[in-house]
């Protein structure tokens, strides 16, 4: 029997690192890859109980799925989880055409040969919530349904206009979906309405979460009760953190552990490609309070300049973020994929010329496609910082980018000091 507890692919960087801090920051030793390890790698991590890789179907199509994640899931199979899992981000913020999470429910399901897929959304700790298969997220003090929130709904790429799960899902497969709502869970019987709910054969069960009572019997639920079966789902770090409460309960972890904080670093390099409203306002509390700010012009591809102005103030002993845009009215054309790399060829060389070792990267898909540029291999968990973005450990075969210290922030993540609060290395 497999030592090990949990598997998971991440659909981007940013969610891939929330659910290893869901994992390793109670207690679950795990270790995220970039890629498949292959046994030479495993071997370096020899006491993990949760293996991650962190992906980038969440800004692919439904052709790359077709022809990447079978191979991928194939991986997840193979290392003998009890539970695996598809992780996206607790918005759902998906479309048939970009990170469509019906196309990777189809295609997990065929690989694990599932009766059904849970689908778990509901993230308490992160302020998202999903009530009679509706999904709720917080902006700043308030709490919005998904298709009022004021960013989710004017998203760039992938704009949330339906609240309701099952009807969201509807639009990227033709799998059948069922919800077991939160007058099931919370009545005494969870899993005999589970039950009485399968009978009818449904192909995916939503699970609504207001709470963290509501994850532990989710978490329950979901929890093989025979040896050897493997349960493939889809969720937010909330279904990971589903898990975490169960294993709690029945002591399969240590139920009293407690992170350690991390310590303060000299200086702290930042880049973002976000252009949400709560990293604009990151970015202008850091210029405000001590931070060299440098533009990145996504038109001008010559970075030399950037590049100089970045070690001269690093040197200098400050810290520095580089921005492509303060808020959305900011936005130019030149963003995705190529800017992706851009930033994080800047991040590699600031690094190495630098010798800077902490930095943050801010932006789902840019944090996706600027850590590939760093050949490092996996990260590890170091320390929390803010819920969803915490401060990891990169491993490298290269000896000056082996144990950076980094941090990916989703857009919508943070206080307005995030940047500082990860300088300083604590909450």
């Amino acid at each position: 029997m497999s030592h090990r507890l949990f598997a998971y692919y991440g659909d981007d960087f940013t969610g891939s690192t929330d659910a290893l801090e869901a994992l390793a920051g109670h207690g679950v030793p795990a270790v995220l890859f970039l890629d498949p390890p292959d046994e030479r790698q495993l071997a370096r991590f020899p006491g993990h109980r949760a293996i991650g890789i962190a992906g980038e179907s969440r800004s692919r199509g439904p052709q790359w799925m077709d022809e990447r994640l079978p191979a991928i899931f194939q991986a997840l199979k193979s290392y003998g989880a009890p539970v695996c899992q598809y992780k996206v981000c607790s918005t759902f913020d998906s479309s048939p055409q970009h990170g469509s999470i019906g196309r990777a429910l189809e295609i997990g399901q065929r690989i694990f040969d599932s009766s059904y897929v849970p689908v778990v959304v509901a993230a308490p700790h992160l302020r998202r919530y999903v009530l009679f298969g509706n999904l709720f997220a917080a902006a700043g003090s308030q709490v919005f349904r998904i298709d009022r929130h004021p960013a989710m709904r004017r998203h760039p790429v992938t704009p949330m206009d339906e609240a309701d799960l099952r009807l969201h899902l509807a639009r990227q497969t033709d799998r059948t979906v069922a919800l077991l709502d939160l007058t099931a869970l919370r009545g005494g019987r969870a899993r005999e309405e589970l039950d009485e709910l399968l009978r009818l054969r449904p192909q995916a069960v939503i699970f609504d979460g207001l709470e963290d009572a509501d994850l532990k019997t989710t978490g329950a639920l979901l929890w093989p009760q025979r040896a050897g079966v493997q349960v493939f789902a889809v969720g937010s770090s909330g279904l990971t953190l589903a898990m975490v409460h169960h294993w709690r309960a029945t002591g399969l972890i240590d139920a009293d552990f407690l992170p350690a904080p991390a310590s303060a670093a000299d200086r702290l390099l930042a880049l973002s490609g976000s252009c949400s409203p709560t990293t604009e306002a990151q970015i202008r509390w850091a210029l405000a309070n001590g931070f060299a700010g440098l533009h990145i012009d996504p038109r001008v591809p010559d970075d030399e300049d950037l590049l100089r102005a970045g070690v001269a103030a690093l040197s200098a002993g400050r810290s520095v973020v580089l921005y492509t845009a303060l808020g959305d009215a900011d936005r130019v054309p030149g963003g995705g994929e190529t800017l992706g790399r851009r930033l994080g060829l800047l991040l590699r060389e600031l690094v190495l010329r630098s010798g800077v070792r902490r930095a943050v990267v801010a932006g789902g898909d840019t944090a996706t496609h600027a850590i590939r540029q760093l050949g490092v291999y996996a990260l590890t968990f170091m320390a929390p910082t803010a819920p969803g973005a915490p401060l990891c450990r990169a491993h490298s075969d290269h000896a000056p980018l082996d144990g950076l210290e980094l941090a990916l922030k989703g857009g919508q993540v943070g206080p307005y000091d995030y940047f500082d609060v990860v300088r300083r290395g604590m909450r």
